[in-house]
């Protein structure tokens, strides 16, 4: 009864079984390692006749698609509902890979589902090309010819691996934000790069190119940033082809200027953006790559995706007595500038800290004051309009954390007028500026940091600290419900923290102080005594800015290198941003998210978080490939900027562009400069009918396409995208469109680990989607994807399960062929009850797959229709025994399995829709008719299905001296007890809500009819039913069967003798007088017969 293909043994012979692998291996090397392994043996080469059937077929269905241009979709006006499906263009540098591939999937495994349900389905893609990435890669291929001639000859010298340089990344980022580091594994505040944890182990662009198959002599041509965008489009739309995509590549584009119809419709829509009033310019704390001299978003940034810039305090505290040995500071406005996110707090300052062994230097600022900070947080400064000169940094003296200890300074807000600069060991100088300031009544770790050198005068002297520069109390300043006026003091005691040591401890301390001090605290002292943090947090850090006591100060909240390979700062520069912070916009598009289909709440929950934090974006660049704003030419569109709303672009772009990828074909329709704003506005509904020299009939096309097919019911898309496109797609559409043509999904999901590793080039474990086809099959490796898993969890691309799936999918087929060709002797006639069974699975697997994909839950679905259902297909074939199967029963069960995993293996279904008789395309089939399941005959399965189980079990555990015969006792009813029991139980069921309470046993135990001597047997009992309650409905507490247990045994005599093993089985009820004398039951797992478990007896 085995469902795995090895069953089918004479199809073994031509590929044995490969076990996992966790990095490529070829043929080559896998007969040396089963050499190696036993030399004494022959090693016989291995086969891939199964995966070469599998690609053949591969080869015709596709070679029939293309012919039938079945993926080729227009609007219609006939009533036939539409679905349209859209997956976020890849960036073309480079191949698609297996991790584009999972995503990808779920988008086609969507189009496949709901083609085989009658909707008019439409998947149009695009290929990505503006921003940085391409224009930096360009230009760092074109410095390594000039360096080291063309080829290269590139220096030996020893790099970090990409793992010690995400690493790096990691460790670089992972601080707290208020400059304290910590030291808790794998956790920082900054997001993790997507781009970062790809990895690579080449360590030029020359090379990079070399291993993506580009002959050596081909590669300067990619100098030209343009040579990229007529390179590999046309690739990825090979591949996406072979894997058997059902995309409509007429409606298929390239962005960037380069393609005027595209340039014109990115032109449009930030026209309109602009007349809506959502685009503003001015000077805004951006992540800024000063060797690019521009902004650096997400997609041209190589480490730092998702990081966003983290807005300070920087406290002025003024040293009041400069050390006689700087003298270059004689005389100046020195000051010590910490970065706080709480200058409410600095009422409470006691000292403040400083790392002993960190480099530090005297910064010149532009008015004249003198900051002592780090070199880093300098260079921040500088982009911020602080330096003398703008992006320089003017170091007076460079200054060591020793030798600042003991500085006498003075803070605003301080109630005392000298406190002192204080060691602390676990400051980052990758945060903030390296100088922390001090409130040891609201921040644990001050204030654990002041009484370790309190505490420890060992401490002390190992760093000059003076006994009376510790002797300040914890100033009470912010009253907390629970925790008083002393908040850290009180939480140091309660978690009995005893050191800095004591990180968890500390890190749960802080965030309790933190979070109940902000929505929950009372200022004690000053002028806004009284009021709460959160309401007088924003007045007290004016008032500070105003008296020009404080600044604002931002830093990237991780560390950020943009493609071009310099780390980035924050600046305060001059920019074109959308304000997605906007109340009322944000009020609209946040309604909407509510209203759109997510399939999971994490999701939702992610898009909230975004909302939350969400504001200006910095749309505009310098430097790259793109459009350029309509009314600033100086400036390019940003590459997550431009990407927002082209979704309706696909609507009438094979109208436009006539199917070439950069929309120069020769003397088209429409030519790009009569697509006009009017145009545009028109064709997407916005205004009336412009004055055009477009023709009316193409004009009423543009805009019945658009209306078709708009909105979009679908968008899939990876996890990380949420923070950024997604989000700023939905803003756009709700901005632009009226409602009816907003987005009505979003389906996300994680990445994509491969045999339990993270995917990386520099361990061999890495697939681009090329290689996947060639190593697998698209077929084997769709499968394998979908059973890799769904939603936002990362899933797993097995190798060993797609040398299964190969086994699995030609055998399948193989017995489907045999079915066809008379190999396999069936029945005629009337339905047995072994057909009957069968024939009520299938309708329930039908409607149990359907929902499955309905609800994008691919890897349930896969395991319904496929797995399971092959389970269900050899019970069947061993319950029919010698008589056979049936032959409409077993030829029903081949087309609806061809069918429900046609969305998966659309190449294999097309050859098996054939051999079944069909001579129309898989593509144009409906998803299979099924009627309601006979819930009776259901319960006939399920029962035999368990009553087997058991009985096998039991056959296991029997003596070996046991005879082949079996006597089955069967009951018809409980025992009163249990009748007893089963009615205290339907009582207190609530047939409103179809549930028990939360209390069921509790209240079960106080129950009459439960209390008494069977307590304890009937408690583990009715624990069992109410399970069952919950996996099969109310039925579960029935206190007869629906069916005669005996009749049902009889008839399926054969099958229970061939699955136990046994030559006659005779069935009994246990009040039949002629029943044998069995042996009495022993021992605690011995149970008698009730109602749906019968008892076996081997004799």
């Amino acid at each position: 009864g085995c469902a795995d293909a090895s069953c089918f043994s004479p199809l073994l012979d031509e590929e044995p079984i490969v076990h996992a692998r966790t990095r490529q291996r070829g043929a080559r090397d896998r007969l040396r390692e089963m050499a190696e392994h036993d030399p004494s043996k022959p090693v016989a080469p291995p086969s891939f006749a199964k995966r070469d059937f599998l690609l053949s077929l591969q080869e015709k269905a596709q070679a029939r698609w293309e012919a039938e241009k079945v993926f080729e979709v227009d609007a219609v006006q006939d009533g036939t509902p539409k679905y349209m499906v859209t997956f976020p263009y890849p960036y073309m540098n480079g191949k698609l890979h297996l991790g584009h591939t999972f995503t990808l999937t779920k988008t086609e495994f969507a189009v496949g589902y709901w083609r085989l349900k009658g909707r008019r389905c439409l998947w149009p893609f695009g290929f990505h090309c503006t921003g940085m990435p391409i224009a930096a890669c360009a230009k760092r291929l074109g410095r390594e010819i000039e360096m080291y001639g063309c080829p290269p000859k590139f220096p030996v010298e020893e790099e970090k691996t990409s793992e010690e340089a995400e690493e790096s990344a990691e460790a670089a980022s992972e601080q707290s934000k208020d400059g304290k580091a910590t030291k808790e594994a794998g956790k920082f505040k900054g997001k993790k790069s997507k781009a970062a944890a790809k990895g690579s182990d080449k360590k030029s662009q020359w090379e990079i190119l070399e291993s993506l198959g580009i002959a050596q002599e081909d590669i300067p041509k990619f100098v030209d940033p343009l040579h990229w965008l007529s390179y590999f489009p046309p690739l990825a739309v090979v591949d996406l082809k072979r894997m058997g995509c059902k995309i409509d590549f007429r409606r298929s584009f390239i962005t960037t200027d380069v393609n005027p119809y595209y340039d014109s419709f990115v032109r449009w829509q930030f026209e309109t953006l602009k007349e809506l009033g959502r685009l503003e310019f001015g000077k805004r704390f951006t992540v800024f790559s000063p060797l690019d001299g521009q902004a650096c978003a997400d997609h041209d940034r190589s480490v730092g995706e998702g990081v966003n810039p983290q807005e300070y305090t920087v406290i002025k505290m003024r040293v009041l007595e400069v050390p006689e040995a700087w003298t270059e500071l004689q005389g100046r406005d020195v000051f010590l500038a910490p970065a706080t996110l709480r200058p409410e707090t600095m009422y409470g300052q006691t000292n403040c800290f400083v790392l002993p062994d960190g480099e530090y230097g005297a910064f010149e600022m532009g008015n004249g004051d003198v900051f002592v900070i780090s070199e880093r947080a300098a260079r921040n400064f500088a982009f911020q309009g602080y330096s003398v000169e703008y992006g320089k940094t003017q170091c007076l003296r460079k200054i060591m954390g020793t030798e600042l200890i003991g500085l006498p300074l003075h803070g605003p807000n301080c109630p005392h007028e000298r406190i002192y600069a204080l060691p602390m060991l676990t400051i980052s100088m990758e945060k903030g500026t390296g100088v922390v300031t001090s409130v040891p009544s609201d921040a644990p770790d001050d204030y654990v940091a002041l009484l370790d050198l309190r505490k420890k005068p060992k401490l002390r002297e190992k760093y000059g600290v003076a006994e009376e520069w510790v002797n300040f109390d914890p100033i009470p300043i912010i009253h907390i419900p629970e925790y008083g006026d002393l908040s850290a003091v009180k939480l140091t005691e309660d978690l009995n923290i005893q050191s800095q040591n004591d990180r968890e401890k500390l890190k749960e301390a802080k965030e309790r102080v933190y979070l109940k001090g902000f929505y929950e605290g009372v200022l004690t002292v000053g002028p806004h005594k009284g009021k709460k943090v959160l309401d007088a947090k924003d007045a007290i850090r004016q008032e500070l800015l105003e008296q020009k006591l404080a600044l604002p100060y931002a830093e990237p909240e991780g560390r950020v290198v943009s493609r071009s390979g310099d780390e980035c700062v924050v600046s305060l520069c001059d920019q074109w941003f959308i304000n997605y912070g906007e109340d009322e916009w944000r009020s609209k598009t946040e309604e909407h998210l509510e209203n759109m289909e997510l399939f999971a709440s994490e999701t939702t929950n992610a898009f909230r978080k975004t909302f939350g934090w969400l504001r200006h974006w910095a749309c505009s660049r310098s430097f790259g490939l793109g459009t350029r704003l309509p009314w600033d030419e100086q400036y390019l569109i940003e590459s997550l900027s431009d990407s927002t709303l082209y979704m309706s672009y696909y609507t009438v772009a094979h109208i436009l562009q006539n199917g070439v990828l950069d929309g120069s074909a020769e003397n088209p329709a429409i030519k790009p400069e009569q697509m006009t704003p009017a145009v545009w506005n028109y064709v997407f509904g916005r205004a009336a009918k412009p004055d055009t020299d477009i023709s009316d009939e193409l004009l009423e096309k543009m805009c019945t396409e658009f209306n078709y097919w708009y909105p979009f019911d679908l968008r899939v898309s990876g996890k990380d995208l949420i923070n950024n496109h997604l989000t700023f797609c939905l803003y756009n559409h709700t901005a632009v469109f009226p409602q009816e043509k907003w987005p009505r999904g979003f389906r996300c999901n994680g990445h994509l680990l491969m045999n339990g590793e993270k995917m990386a080039k520099s361990t061999g474990n890495f697939l681009t989607l090329e290689e996947a086809i060639e190593r697998y099959s698209a077929d084997v490796m769709r499968l394998t994807l979908a059973d890799a898993g769904d939603m936002l969890d990362d899933a797993n691309f097995v190798e060993q399960n797609a040398f299964s799936n190969t086994l699995k999918l030609t055998a399948l087929r193989e017995f489907f062929k045999d079915i066809m060709e008379g190999a396999i002797e069936l029945r005629q006639g009337d339905l047995n009850l072994a057909d009957k069974l069968f024939m009520a699975e299938i309708d329930k697997t039908i409607r149990e797959s359907d929902v499955k994909y309905e609800r994008m839950l691919y890897r349930d679905a896969l395991n319904v229709s496929f797995f399971e259902f092959m389970i269900l297909r050899d019970t069947y074939r061993l319950q029919c025994g010698s008589n056979g199967m049936h032959n409409d029963v077993i030829k029903r069960f081949c087309e609806v399995q061809t069918l429900l995993i046609t969305p998966f293996v659309p190449h294999w279904a097309e050859s098996c829709w054939e051999l079944l008789g069909h001579s129309e395309s898989v593509m144009h089939a409906k998803w299979p008719a099924s009627n309601e399941p006979d819930a009776v005959l259901l319960r006939i399965s399920s029962y035999l299905s368990s009553t087997v189980a058991q009985f096998r079990q039991q056959r296991q555990k029997a003596s070996k001296a046991t005879g082949d015969t079996a006597v089955v006792l069967i009951a018809e009813e409980y025992p009163e007890w249990m009748q007893e029991g089963l009615a205290a139980l339907v009582s207190l069921f609530d047939e409103s809500k179809m549930e028990f309470p939360a209390d069921i046993m509790k209240q079960l135990k106080a129950h009459p009819a439960v209390k008494g001597p069977n307590m304890k047997k009937l408690m583990p009992f009715l624990s069992s039913v109410i399970k069952e309650v919950g996996a099969r409905g109310k039925d579960a507490l029935d206190l007869k069967m629906p069916f005669d247990e005996k009749s049902v045994l009889e008839d399926s005599m054969d099958y229970l003798c061939h699955a136990l093993e046994v030559s006659s089985i005779q069935v009994f009820k246990n009040n039949d007088d002629r029943k044998p004398e069995l042996p009495p039951l022993k021992g605690k797992n011995s149970n008698p017969e009730l109602p749906g478990a019968p008892r076996i007896v081997y004799q």
